[in-house]
């Protein structure tokens, strides 16, 4: 059926595409461990198995008149509309978090309305504009 030469370019093939294909499990096996999910409030509210050991990233918006700060600690309420999560941070935060602003935590869940963030990850649109920038045209424009 093939000549023999076609026989050892196909099996050739074979044995690379199933090589190739045995590193891309491997290769992904290995991420899969350093993967740090992403959760709005809803869905944690609507998962019936998340994990409270595992670090987990959680996303929305800061809600309004939310920020407590002490020495220490800042509390804030994280909301994506339909749930919100309360969370604890101890550090500083970044310059562009602020309420009513996109932001993501990193952290653990002490239960599903309170989390405990490691680092804080603020989000800002295609639109923003550093304040220097910001502040060097308006000069320029007067």
């Amino acid at each position: 059926m093939f000549s023999k030469k076609a026989r050892s370019r196909l099996s050739i093939f074979i044995v690379l595409l199933f090589l190739s294909i045995i590193a891309i499990f491997f290769i992904f096996k290995s991420l899969e461990k350093n993967i740090v999910y992403f959760f709005s409030p809803t869905e944690i509210y609507n998962k019936s198995d998340i994990s409270f050991n595992k670090i987990i990233r959680i996303g929305g918006l800061v809600k309004k008149n939310s920020i407590k700060k002490d020495n220490k600690f800042i509390i804030f309420t994280i909301t994506d509309l339909k749930n919100e999560i309360i969370v604890s941070y101890e550090g500083i935060v970044p310059n562009l978090f602020s309420e009513g602003k996109g932001v993501v935590a990193e952290g653990k869940l002490k239960d599903k309305k309170y989390f405990v963030a490691s680092k804080i990850l603020a989000k800002h649109d295609e639109n923003y504009m550093p304040p220097e920038v910001k502040k060097a045209l308006e000069n320029s424009n007067n």
